[in-house]
């Protein structure tokens, strides 16, 4: 059986399993020979060129295991009888503790701060503080669920939104309501044409004045030019890890716009990650080889 992996890491992490050839193709290179006898394919974190070309050519695929909770570029132009499961759960951790960092650094000015050490300023003033705030979460799954758990200690109201209602969880369809009382507002969603630009005027508007937006999502969430409206117009602070455009280009006015933090969408590349990819990989290719239920499929409901 012919296995496309990320890595030679990943290589070792399934060399001692039976039938099993594994051939690492990252992306950045030529495309392998084979493509058709492609049994498996383990993609790499960052999207290879042509997914819907390189699928077309995948004959013999059966399973697309991503290291990424997100499925984006594959779900649209599976084979037919090709499976596609994500990596929930393997991100939870790096993206809950970026949120969490990502809402303090803001909250406390921390950029602003790190600009005065530079210029060798002492700008002693108050600066806002997580505790006794409310920090809504839209999209509350397993990144969700690891955040808040983050958030148990700072003394903070934790509300949670899903895409449907549940026991402790607000149904999507609230949240107009649940917006104007949020000091801080965490987008976990995944990238689906219901949620593509659902950050727009009206969502902005609704949040409070000097509320915190935190996108740890995909930068197709949120309508970019509205946000930098906000953010220049000094009524809206935010953490951004994803962007659209995404690279964020050197000349975006997003870059120098106030009260916002941009990190280059870093909040799941830990070590933890890592080394949470390979078991979640290796349990998954144990179960296909078993032919046993996989685990995190992905289904057309999503």
């Amino acid at each position: 059986m012919r296995i496309w992996v990320p890595s030679h890491e990943v290589v070792d992490v399934l060399s001692d399993l039976p039938g099993v050839e594994c051939v690492v193709y990252d992306g950045r290179g030529p495309v392998p020979d084979g493509a058709d006898e492609v049994e498996v394919w383990v993609p790499p974190l960052v999207t290879v060129p042509d997914v819907p070309g390189l699928l077309a050519r995948m004959s013999s695929l059966r399973l697309v295991q991503t290291v990424t909770a997100g499925v984006e570029p594959y779900r649209p132009h599976m084979p037919e009888g090709a499976v596609l499961c994500n990596a929930r759960g393997v991100h939870d951790a790096g993206t809950a503790e970026w949120a969490v960092g990502a809402m303090l650094a803001v909250l406390r000015e921390f950029p602003e701060f790190v600009d005065a050490q530079r210029r060798g300023e002492w700008h002693y003033h108050h600066t806002g503080v997580l505790a006794d705030s409310t920090v809504l979460i839209v999209g509350y799954g397993s990144i969700g669920a690891a955040l808040e758990r983050r958030l148990d200690g700072f003394e903070v109201d934790v509300v949670r939104v899903a895409r449907s209602a549940r026991d402790g969880v607000h149904a999507m369809e609230e949240l107009p309501e649940l917006l104007p009382a949020a000091d801080v507002v965490v987008l976990l969603v995944p990238a689906t044409e219901a949620t593509s630009g659902m950050v727009d005027a009206a969502f902005l508007a609704r949040m409070r004045d000097g509320a915190v937006l935190v996108n740890a999502a995909r930068g197709g969430v949120v309508d970019t030019d509205t946000l930098l409206a906000e953010l220049k117009a000094g009524r809206l602070r935010a953490a951004l890890d994803v962007t659209a455009p995404e690279p964020l280009p050197s000349d975006h006015p997003l870059w120098s716009a106030p009260g916002v933090l941009i990190t280059p969408h870093v909040a799941g590349s830990t070590p933890a990650s890592v080394r949470r990819t390979f078991r979640l990989v290796r349990a998954q290719l144990l179960r296909y080889l078993a032919a046993e239920p996989l685990e995190n499929v992905i289904s057309d409901a999503y």
